[in-house]
């Protein structure tokens, strides 16, 4: 199961969002607070307070950055 931390009404999240639903890959949504210094949860998986990132335990990856998490998704659930 892939966790993804992400913003209400943030784009970049929502745009990670799309593709794992288009994917068919499950997915559990962690949602954020809006202010960056509340982002504590954040920060523990990730060491940022920035979203989107995505938590996938079966291949060991924590990612920010929706550029590189879409490659992440089409390279290993296209």
């Amino acid at each position: 199961m892939i966790e993804l931390y992400q913003l209400e009404g943030c784009p970049y999240c929502e745009t990670v969002a799309d593709r794992l639903e288009d994917l068919g890959v499950d997915y559990e949504s962690v949602w954020v607070e809006a202010l960056h210094s509340e982002r504590n949860e954040v920060k523990r998986v990730s060491g940022q307070r920035g979203v989107p990132v995505v938590v996938d335990d079966s291949y060991g990856v924590t990612m920010a950055e929706s550029e590189r998490i879409l490659e992440f998704l089409e390279a290993n659930y296209a």
